[in-house]
């Protein structure tokens, strides 16, 4: 750091030195150093630290579409700074000092601290001996990958600390600290494992999520991203999952909740008609749950509600976020997503009528749940059948009058659009196509959703079995375990490793670190373990799709793009199901596979996989089996995103040039690897392009992806119904599974769930 004001003489290699060399054709260092030099003759106070953030500060105001690089300029002088501030609290005389010394320093409570930062585990799981042969391989240059957004990230929110903004461990070491901790209890060649992992993490070839990268190898967190919940339709279930959501939401998990089965405003309880009040009391239950335990003290939680679009409290539901209206009725901090069967959006396409009804009465009536049927070919299948028969029912008298009601399809269309065009929510859930594509379907059934539309596995209430006194007076209540779904997720940063080539080698070690996730975390529901052990699910994804475009010189509204989306995500999804069943032969399958779409071959027929490789990994994997019963799922990607110097997940970029804001900063990025030859193919930003071209890219991509994608809708504020509705028909008629949000010209929306930005 700079430490006189005659910055030729410096003796320090953290300052002018480093920058002038290290970016010495590409940024115009001499004009800079003018300018840094006037204002360091009018400071008295010349202390290490201000002479740094003055030096990010001017560098960042540099940033431009002109001279990009000069955000590397900043994450130079940041990572320098760094640097300094470790070797003080380490007491090292050099960065990326002793590794075994920063484990022994941070596995024991600091003075005032009941807890250690990491874990005692990992300290006893490797010998001194092994951990300095990983130090070894630690490579500090590798921290010239950041941008200055990415290294703020990482360095704000994710390195282990002791105390609040001091600088302990490096990126590097988080890196590692990662690999060490899910690769912890490999019974064979960890070491090298370990390294492989650092590999893929330290050259930005992927990123774990969120919660990994935040918690691994720490005394306190989990790994999981986001957690699926189905609400029994009692006052039990009701609260038991208010329960789980408040420690999900604690230990910084999102949560998904499925509040289809829940009987409907106007419904019987115990014989008596009238007495239900249906869903919109609980959703705001929820709604405090997610205000009142927030996500480890960082921001508030975050909880996603569906509800079956057949369902009679649809129209309130559908009001629950907008802004007009009685405010005792609205539930504003979570979000909301619909289920929508395909007689639906024919009944919308053909305007024609659409019945609601409550549940709870046409199970008790019909001796069915019209919620647990979906259409198994498209245009036939149980649940129309079912639905005629509860639709003949109301008509014949057979349901009392208070349990549906008949209403226009293209009425609720239009309040889901409004509700889109204000609010960004609700989200669609195509629930017969998941379904019929569902690789374990003989198992359950996929009711909704996760926070960020990319989960689709199998999900069913937790009930109270049994509940009795024991002989000393405890009350013990025995719950009977439903599929709870976990997210474990990570992503693949495309133009990092499709440009080098890696994807093969790559996605091994990524599938084998989130198989590893499984037995590694401490999850904080109980049937949510047993759920993560039934069926082993990861979900790995990508982002930087719009980044890779502009590096392969493709425009995003072509057919270029949409044969690149199909041929790069069947390779993709061929690598992931081949690591998958080369762990089932090295170690076992998971327990359901026997009678899945992966095990009778369904799954590769669904999606025609037909060639002689295909046909041979349908066979490897029928006689040998699967790791894991669901591969694949695209998150939204966008703080990790940044960490990888890249675009978020599979979204068209927000613009060239722009501010990134958020509570505690604000500062001004370009598009990643901006070039005079790549700055044609960003130039039509996302609310410029076709959503029509953006749906034919994502439904060729979906055809490989066994659960679902984050996949965002951008229109301008202006755009007519029809034009929506069009857009929304074009969605489900190409076989797509979900869509996000509708984000429109008027407003923006952060993310849901931090968590699912992996």
């Amino acid at each position: 750091m700079i430490q006189t004001k005659d910055l030729t003489k410096s003796n320090s290699s953290e300052q002018f030195t480093i920058l002038s060399k290290e970016f010495e054709g590409r940024l115009d260092m001499k004009s800079f150093e003018t300018r840094f030099q006037k204002w360091l003759d009018r400071q008295s106070d010349s202390s290490e630290a201000k002479v740094s953030r003055k030096l990010i500060q001017m560098a960042l105001e540099k940033v431009d579409i002109d001279a990009p690089d000069w955000t590397f300029a900043a994450a130079a002088e940041l990572l320098h700074s760094m640097y300094r501030e470790s070797r003080a609290n380490r007491g090292e005389k050099i960065s990326y000092g002793s590794f075994y010394g920063l484990l022994q320093q941070l596995s024991t409570p600091q003075l005032g601290q009941r807890y250690s930062v990491y874990k005692p585990e990992l300290l006893a799981s490797y010998t001194k001996e092994e951990i300095e042969e990983l130090e070894s391989t630690i490579d500090p240059e590798k921290d010239k990958l950041f941008s200055y957004i990415g290294l703020y990230l990482l360095n704000d929110r994710y390195l282990a600390r002791p105390e609040k903004d001091a600088v302990y461990e490096l990126p590097q070491e988080r890196f590692m600290i990662i690999a060490m901790e899910i690769m912890r209890n490999e019974p064979s060649m960890r070491i090298q494992l370990v390294k492989e992992a650092y590999w893929a993490m330290s050259n930005l070839y992927m990123t774990v999520a969120t919660p990994t990268l935040s918690n691994a190898g720490k005394s306190h967190g989990q790994l999981s991203s986001c957690f699926i919940d189905a609400i029994d339709d009692s006052i039990d279930g009701i609260y038991m999952a208010n329960y789980d959501a408040a420690r999900v939401s604690k230990f910084g998990g999102g949560v998904g909740l499925y509040a289809g089965k829940i009987r409907a405003l106007g419904s019987d309880i115990r014989g008596f008609a009238g007495n239900s009040s249906g869903t919109t009391p609980w959703i705001r239950l929820f709604n405090q749950t997610a205000v009142s335990v927030d996500q480890l003290g960082q921001r508030k939680g975050a909880i996603a509600i569906y509800l079956d679009v057949w369902h009679k409290d649809i129209l309130s539901f559908l009001d629950l976020k907008t802004q007009n209206g009685d405010d005792r009725l609205k539930a504003h901090d979570i979000f909301t997503g619909v289920c929508i069967p395909d007689l639906f959006m024919e009944a919308v396409r053909d305007r024609s009528e659409w019945y609601l009804f409550d549940p709870h009465t046409v199970k008790e009536t019909l001796g069915f749940s019209l919620e647990d049927h979906f259409d198994e070919v498209k245009g036939q299948g149980s649940f129309r059948k079912q639905y005629a028969i509860a639709v003949q029912a109301a008509e014949d008298g057979t349901l009392p009058h208070f349990s549906f009601e008949k209403i226009p399809a293209i009425t609720i269309m239009k309040n889901i659009m409004i509700s889109q065009l204000e609010e960004g929510v609700p989200y669609m859930f195509y629930r017969d196509e998941v379904n019929r594509m569902n690789p374990n379907k003989h198992k359950g059934m996929i009711y909704c959703s996760n926070l960020c539309t990319e989960i689709a596995q199998n999900l069913s209430p937790t009930t109270i079995s049994q509940e009795y006194t024991t002989e000393d007076g405890d009350v013990v209540i025995v719950r009977k375990s439903g599929d709870f779904v976990v997210c474990n997720l990570s992503s693949v940063n495309l133009p990092r490793a499709v440009g080098d080539d890696v994807l093969e080698r790559l996605i091994p070690i990524q599938v084998r670190m989130l198989d590893n996730v499984i037995d590694v975390n401490s999850l904080p529901v109980k049937q949510a373990e047993i759920s993560n052990k039934r069926y082993r699910a990861i979900g790995l994804g990508t982002f930087g799709w719009h980044h890779l475009l502009a590096n392969k010189n493709i425009y995003w509204e072509s057919d270029e793009a949409i044969q690149l989306a199909d041929s790069l995500y069947e390779q993709i999804a061929y690598l992931t199901i081949q690591a998958s069943n080369q762990l089932a032969q090295e170690k076992e399958s998971y327990p359901y596979f026997e009678g899945s779409d992966w095990h009778t071959g369904e799954y590769f027929s669904l999606r025609t996989y037909e060639d002689d490789k295909w046909l041979q990994l349908k066979n490897d994997v029928k006689q040998h089996g699967l790791r894991n019963g669901y591969l694949m799922a695209i998150a939204p990607n966008s703080s990790t995103a940044k960490i990888g110097n890249s675009t978020d997940g599979i979204d068209p970029l927000y613009e060239i040039e722009f501010y990134e804001e958020k509570k505690n900063f604000k500062f001004k990025v370009t598009a990643p690897g901006l070039t005079p030859n790549t700055y044609e193919y960003y130039k039509k930003t996302r609310f410029h392009l076709d959503q029509k071209e953006s749906i034919k890219q994502n439904a060729a991509r979906q055809r490989h992806i066994d659960q679902a994608i984050s996949f965002n809708l951008y229109v301008h504020n202006t755009i007519k119904a029809k034009e929506l509705l069009d857009i929304h028909l074009t969605a489900w008629n190409s076989g797509m599974k979900s869509t996000y949000y509708v984000r429109s010209t008027s407003s923006e929306f952060s993310s849901a769930c931090e968590s699912c930005s992996s």
